[in-house]
């Protein structure tokens, strides 16, 4: 598989797939570069997650399991 050559800001990501940034770092913070998912390090210490487009379809896979678990009731 070949390196990615972009990625999308988890706010472009949130606003593309219609949910909350919230909700998405939450998720976020279950995956790994492997998943396609990344941390983004700015000057000063700007910080913000990134997804490739791998990463991108991983969370439309997770995000019906994570809204299914989080309403699930606990035992």
């Amino acid at each position: 598989m070949a390196a990615p050559s972009y990625t999308f800001t988890i706010a472009r990501a949130a606003e593309l797939l219609g949910e909350d940034q919230e909700l998405l770092c939450e998720i976020a913070l279950y995956m790994e570069p492997e998943d396609g998912c990344l941390s983004i390090h700015g000057t000063g210490d700007q910080q913000t997650i990134a997804f490739t487009p791998f990463g991108m379809e991983s969370l439309k896979e997770l995000i019906p399991e994570y809204k299914r678990r989080q309403s699930s009731p606990r035992s």
